[in-house]
């Protein structure tokens, strides 16, 4: 049975992992600490990049020869395979390290079973300690491996009745000053950022990630089926972050480097485009397109999680913050959780999961 020193160096670790959102993909984030036998940290760390050593190799380093006769807390199993680093399991084995207690089993089957070569060298090992927080703050990178594809958060900013513009178009700006600076905070979490024609035309965003020290820009995805959305000296098109304008395969387009999707019904297709950003390292999606593009993307199955800024304001009349996504009656309705409700300056952020379809 775990501890209260357990909880409180596993906690710690949870903290450290979440230093690496944004930065590890496709890896997961992962927190170490090590602890002598009194409880006293001597070591710490959290995977940085990915083709970077791991977490517990950083914990290790950190806490050189104290290591030995340790107790390592990791939010993750530790790794069992040899990939642009090594096995993190030899390396705490190699290092004496006593005791190791991990939060959440490794879904990969490549480099799972850690805990048990951990135990056969003789090491004690304890699983399951805060899990549910570990799980929570590596959600992306776990959803990824369970689904095979990107995780998916959609973001909007809506009116108290939840229009995303008025009757006339104008949206800027719905949402208060603080809500768009917690919007920075997201997009530097996650790997891509995707916006639809739509949005591209009417708002020639930027998509880069402002005002949060130290941030991996994402890549900026732009849905231009026609390719005619995205010009020559668009915002998008600079060198802040990378780009990558989808088009459909039959698409004509000068502009270089594009993603050849194939159409679907309304636009292209989601499970492809999703394929497609997976097989280039992409493992959390932030989707910050209009109503059209969501709705694509809630038909597809493919949102697992919204965030809506809702601000005190009533239009009566504009765009629904989502638009047509198959959804016909009542009882075919997406279902959410509803995880977080917080008010980020005059308006209410609240944070919802898909539940199991």
């Amino acid at each position: 049975m775990a501890t209260a020193a357990d909880v409180d160096a596993m906690r710690r670790a949870v903290a450290l992992a979440a230093r690496g959102l944004g930065s590890t993909s496709p890896n997961p984030v992962v927190g170490c600490v090590l602890t002598d036998d009194s409880g006293r940290v001597v070591g710490e760390g959290w995977h940085q990049r990915a083709g970077g050593p791991h977490a517990e190799v950083h914990a290790l380093r950190d806490a050189g020869d104290a290591a030995r006769g340790a107790t390592a807390y990791v939010t993750l199993e530790p790794c069992n395979h040899t990939g642009r680093t090594g096995p993190c399991a030899q390396a705490l084995i190699d290092a004496g390290v006593r005791r190791v207690v991990y939060a959440v089993p490794d879904p990969d089957p490549q480099a799972s079973g850690g805990g048990a070569t951990l135990r056969a060298a003789g090491v004690e090992v304890a699983a399951g300690v805060l899990r549910a927080e570990a799980e929570e703050g590596n959600t992306a990178w776990l959803t990824s491996v369970r689904l095979g594809r990107p995780f998916v958060l959609w973001k909007y900013a809506a009116t108290l009745d939840g229009r995303v513009a008025a009757a006339d178009g104008t949206s800027r700006w719905i949402s208060s000053a603080e809500s768009r600076a917690d919007v920075h905070r997201l997009r530097a979490e996650a790997d891509a950022v995707v916006v639809g024609s739509g949005t591209a035309r009417a708002d020639d965003p930027h998509l880069a990630v402002r005002g949060v020290d130290g941030a991996v820009q994402p890549l900026r995805v732009v849905l231009d089926t026609e390719a005619a959305a995205v010009k020559p000296g668009a915002r998008v098109l600079d060198d802040a972050a990378p780009t990558l304008i989808a088009v459909a395969e039959d698409a004509v387009t000068d502009l270089p480097g594009v993603l050849r999707l194939p159409r679907a019904a309304t636009g292209l297709s989601v499970p492809a485009l999703l394929a497609a950003l997976y097989e280039r390292g992409v493992r959390s999606v932030l989707l910050e397109g209009g109503p059209a593009l969501a709705g694509a993307f809630v038909a597809a199955g493919a949102v697992d999680r919204v965030v809506g800024y809702l601000a005190p304001v009533l239009l009566g009349a504009g765009p629904a913050a989502l638009g047509p996504a198959g959804i016909t009656t009542l009882p075919e309705a997406l279902r959410l959780d509803v995880t977080e409700t917080v008010r980020i300056g005059p308006d209410l952020r609240i944070t919802a999961t898909v539940k199991e379809r």
